[in-house]
């Protein structure tokens, strides 16, 4: 991270003739990483298309593949490459900040044939005004201080919560709490494509409670209450969702475990990359929520000051109601990672880190993702 001070001078004008100043000093902070990674990928069904969301990371439900294709490919990219800009003011005793942060994930606009470019899209981009946080950054139902130190993007996709959105937190202590961006994602009665519900006013709400052990471990509880809504095409009908997440770093001398287990009715998009829905319509066109279990466990240890090791095991598991969502929808995710990675200097870190991922829909139908990454890493 890089960081300057600026002294700022701010002077407003009211009806011509009113001025004030206030005077305050603001230090800069921009950093991010440059990433290379190689990727090479043995899809059991066949590989998805060039520049396909699975091509990028692993994500569950995306490594089926299209058996017209081959079963191995090899990826060069460097797209996790990240950009970040923050600023911190002390004004009059209170803390302002704000903070935006780029990568070039998950577009498809650019391709591999001449330029590799891809559109910029924006991570996270917030203010906070002492205690309080508007904008978008990482879920409150989330702990990214647990996920692991893998190469792969995620690193524990099918058991960890994961989402960033738009939120309104506040902080007070130990104690989080935060109204977070609605959004459902259903199953038709009897399977089909997906539906995504932007219906409802009443925001994901969140609350959170961070504590430490005397050991130095470092741990927190989330639970989250959202209303899962459709109103499309004269159905206007609802129900609750709800969850809890109990995640944590535990230190084992100089090694570390880190760890995340969640349990929910209607979590949908907010477990394994929404790996399954929220919600299924019965026959009625009510809501019926989908119960989902996920979690992972990471070790990793440090082999000396330059040489370290993470293994990794990620999990996840959804009650289908059959007679509602059909056989033909996802029901388990599972993967392992282990990795190798040294850091010659502290800025710098090369790896190779092997991945094994198995995905099974309802009916029994899987699909096996095997792949070998190699890393580059540079930190700003």
């Amino acid at each position: 991270m890089k960081q300057f001070k600026l002294g700022f001078l701010f002077t407003s004008m009211f009806c011509a003739s009113t001025a004030y100043a206030a005077d305050w000093d603001t230090d800069v902070t921009f950093g991010g990483y440059i990433k290379a990674d190689v990727m090479f990928s043995d899809y059991s069904n066949g590989a998805p298309d060039s520049g396909q969301i699975s091509r990028q990371f692993y994500i569950p439900g995306t490594i089926y593949g299209d058996a017209k294709n081959g079963k191995q490919v090899v990826d060069f990219q460097a797209r996790e490459t990240r950009f970040n800009f923050k600023t911190v003011s002390n004004i009059n005793g209170h803390k302002l900040t704000s903070f935006i942060e780029l990568d070039f994930f998950i577009h498809s606009d650019g391709n591999e044939r001449v330029s590799n470019s891809y559109s910029p899209r924006i991570r996270h981009a917030y203010v906070s005004y002492d205690n309080w946080l508007f904008g978008q950054t990482w879920t409150t139902f989330q702990n990214p201080a647990a996920l692991p130190e893998n190469l792969d993007f995620v690193g524990a996709a099918d058991g960890t919560p994961f989402a960033r959105q738009g939120q309104i937190r506040y902080t007070s202590g130990n104690w989080q709490f935060a109204l977070e961006n609605p959004e459902t994602t259903i199953t038709p009665y009897g399977g089909g494509k997906r539906i995504v519900s932007g219906s409802g006013w009443v925001p994901d709400a969140v609350a959170r409670y961070n504590f430490k052990s005397m050991a130095g471990g470092k741990f927190a509880l989330a639970a989250i209450a959202r209303q899962l809504k459709l109103d499309q095409n004269g159905d206007n009908n609802s129900t609750l969702g709800y969850g809890v997440s109990f995640s944590g770093v535990v230190p084992v001398g100089k090694d570390d475990i880190k760890f995340t287990a969640t349990y929910g009715d209607g979590l949908g998009r907010y477990l394994a990359l929404n790996y399954v829905n929220s919600a299924v319509l019965d026959a009625k066109g009510e809501l019926e929520g989908i119960r989902s279990y996920a979690g992972f466990v990471s070790y990793r240890h440090w082999w000396n000051a330059k040489w370290r090791s993470s293994v990794t095991f990620s999990g996840f598991k959804a009650d289908n109601d059959v007679a509602l969502t059909g056989n033909d929808v996802n029901e388990t995710a599972f993967s392992g990672n282990i990795n190798l990675l040294y850091s010659p200097v502290k800025p710098l870190t090369l790896g190779i880190e092997f991945m094994h991922a198995v995905n099974e829909r309802q009916n029994g139908f899987d699909g096996e993702l095997d792949r070998i990454i190699f890393s580059a890493k540079y930190v700003l």
